[in-house]
């Protein structure tokens, strides 16, 4: 690889500190590095009002072979919403707490990792993403995708009902907090804090938990990617609930609304440089917590 392009979360000193050495190493080496998010004569850290929370895809030159990505699993994350559909390659670099979707973690990893990338010692990975639309008064109100989960939840002291549809057929009512749709890279998300499994992160399967459901015998169902899944929002009052969408995109809630869930036709790449197992990285980041 010598054409990179830097995702940087502003937000992070940290991050800002490294995008910086990552660039000043890349262009000293001979290859293209941009760096989304700074324009002309204006400073790193500063955060503009945008469309896009860390990366404008338009902006992204076609001709780059891999966007390094600097923040932690959120950032991580949100770039691959929002390079979706490119098919590029993106890398990550931790900066935040566990980070179980990046590869390196410390600035003095940093560099082996770029001379990694750039004499081609790298394997990439697949992961599946969920695509979901929300139906309400039979029109399609809200669309949009996600790496790890799309959840229904409330933004107050409300017991949710809903009914939880698989392929066109009723598998159960539910009075809960809410439900979890997890892919295999959600599965050590939102769906892991509410006694989810965990899945290896290149299967290929959804994962659905239910949130403090209100009975004694509720539990995960683990289903076939091909599975198409509805929630379809019941009870005798409107109360505040909404589903988002990778924890970031959020739409509001009614009775009658319908949430259609099924696997993307769109995957996000991830560059691979160690071969440690996910075993051993399960294993390693449950030590850190």
């Amino acid at each position: 690889m010598e054409r990179f392009y830097l995702i940087v979360n502003e937000e992070k000193e940290e991050a800002r500190r490294a995008a910086a050495l990552v660039a000043e190493y890349l262009l000293h080496r001979g290859c293209d590095c941009l760096r989304w998010g700074l324009r002309r004569g204006e400073e790193p850290g500063r955060r503009f009002r945008q469309r896009y929370r860390y990366t404008d895809v338009a902006r992204i030159p076609p001709e780059t072979e891999c966007a390094i990505v600097l923040g932690g699993d959120g950032t991580l994350i949100q770039a691959a919403r929002d390079v979706a559909g490119r098919g590029l390659p993106l890398f990550g670099v931790n900066m935040g707490h566990l980070g179980y979707l990046t590869q390196v973690s410390r600035h003095e990893e940093m560099i082996p990792a770029l001379q990694a990338l750039i004499e081609d010692r790298y394997s990439l990975e697949t992961r599946m993403m969920l695509d979901g639309q929300i139906v309400s008064d039979g029109r399609v109100i809200a669309r949009d995708i996600a790496l790890n989960d799309m959840i229904l939840g409330r933004s107050g002291l409300y017991t949710l009902k809903f009914q939880l549809y698989v392929n066109g057929q009723l598998l159960n009512d539910y009075s809960a907090d809410g439900m979890i749709v997890a892919t295999p890279t959600g599965s050590t998300a939102y769906n892991l804090s509410a006694g989810g499994p965990i899945a290896v992160p290149d299967a290929r399967l959804l994962i659905l938990t239910p949130i403090c459901p209100h009975t004694l015998n509720s539990r995960s169902f683990v289903l076939s990617a091909d599975s198409e899944i509805a929630l379809c929002i019941g009870g005798d009052q409107e109360v505040e609930q909404f589903v988002s969408f990778d924890g970031d995109t959020a739409v509001p809630l009614k009775r009658g609304d319908r949430i259609e869930i099924r696997r993307s036709e769109v995957e996000t790449t991830l560059v691979q440089l160690t071969k440690l197992s996910f075993m051993d990285n399960i294993r390693n980041k449950m030590r850190q917590i």
